[in-house]
């Protein structure tokens, strides 16, 4: 699936809502094929000179903000519809886990470290996967990922798991925050007062029903603190949930993405989609506005203007230049063209 770099908030400048979802016959997929000719477009021309991948992978890499994401500062995502900056690092919610999912490689190993990838959030790892976070390496022994809804970051467990976790008996003295099994629920012991012995956890005010995990709920850092997961009982040992956001305190809102090239796209994708209803009636302003973005392109493909995208460097770190000179000889005689030498 095509991963945009637009959202549908840039073309507001251009047309309005209405005017974009009838061109779009209210499908967003129709709008991403656009956007997707008009990507082809603009790498056609830039590809050469500019570092035009990395500057939308700036806005390709954009997603919905996710609570099980940790956001380094810096790190750009969107929430409520708005692009944001994340203005110090944001920690994300930790889930619990009966399983490993990733073994740290120790020197011995060090055949496997030429295929080590640095570790992402936003990528999908399979066993076998070789990455490096923090300066080791870690393999991967578990899917995970951002498509599996199950992000574990390497070297990073905030759960614990309680053992010996047994089935509730009766007239057995039970201490507080102890926890039991019973009519496959977990309950955890409240207090003592007046307790009855006789009495079972689900029928007594003594007891409490362990929850399932949640990853939305704020949990705190305490050895009471207990969730189910995967059919067993865990207790936290780091800061378990994702931090609030606060506007100003932890993101504000910032666009990372190259204005000219936000610019143009819109043009290019608004023209393909009036193409798309009717080729051979398009209307004038959005036909000029096509001619006028694919003369920006091929001015800035011949360095004739600065689109403000960095260049691509060469082998010794100097720009590279793709370019043609057109030369008019009057006459193969040397001394009739004195700029021959």
């Amino acid at each position: 699936m095509y991963q945009r770099f637009l959202n549908n908030n840039d073309y507001l400048s251009v047309i309005t809502e209405d005017g974009l979802q009838q061109l779009s016959r209210h499908k967003d997929y129709t709008i991403a094929q656009a956007e997707e000719d008009a990507e082809m477009s603009i790498v056609e021309y830039l590809s050469d000179n500019y570092e035009i991948e990395k500057e939308l992978l700036k806005g390709k890499m954009l997603r919905e903000y996710n609570c099980m994401i940790a956001y380094p500062a810096g790190a750009h995502f969107y929430h409520d519809g708005e692009i944001c900056e994340a203005l110090r690092a944001i920690s994300g919610a930790k889930a619990p886990s009966k399983k490993e999912y990733w073994k740290e490689l120790d020197v011995y190993d060090d055949c496997k470290f030429k295929s080590a990838k640095p570790y992402l959030q936003l990528k999908n790892w399979s066993p076998g996967d070789v990455v490096t976070f923090a300066g080791l390496h870690y393999e991967c022994l578990e899917y995970n990922g951002i498509d599996f809804n199950d992000i574990r970051i390497p070297g990073v467990n905030g759960w614990a798991m309680l053992d010996n976790v047994s089935e509730w008996l009766a007239n057995y003295d039970y201490k507080e925050w102890d926890v039991v099994k019973f009519d496959n629920n977990f309950y955890a012991l409240l207090n003592k007062e007046d307790i009855d012995l006789t009495v079972n956890p689900y029928e007594s005010d003594n007891w409490g029903l362990i929850g399932d995990y949640d990853s939305s709920y704020k949990y705190e850092l305490s050895e009471t603190e207990f969730v189910v997961y995967e059919g067993a009982v865990f207790y936290p040992i780091i800061k378990p949930s994702a931090d609030d956001l606060k506007e100003g305190y932890n993101f504000r809102h910032h666009d990372p993405r190259n204005s000219n090239i936000k610019k143009h796209m819109v043009r290019l994708a608004l023209y393909e989609l009036h193409k798309r209803i009717s080729p051979n009636n398009v209307s004038s302003s959005r036909v000029a506005d096509y001619e006028a973005s694919l003369m920006w392109l091929r001015d800035a493909n011949r360095c004739k203007i600065n689109p403000q995208i960095p260049r691509k460097l060469d082998a010794e770190n100097k720009p590279v230049t793709e370019y043609a000179i057109a030369t008019y000889m009057r006459d193969y005689d040397p001394n009739k063209n004195p700029w021959q030498i």
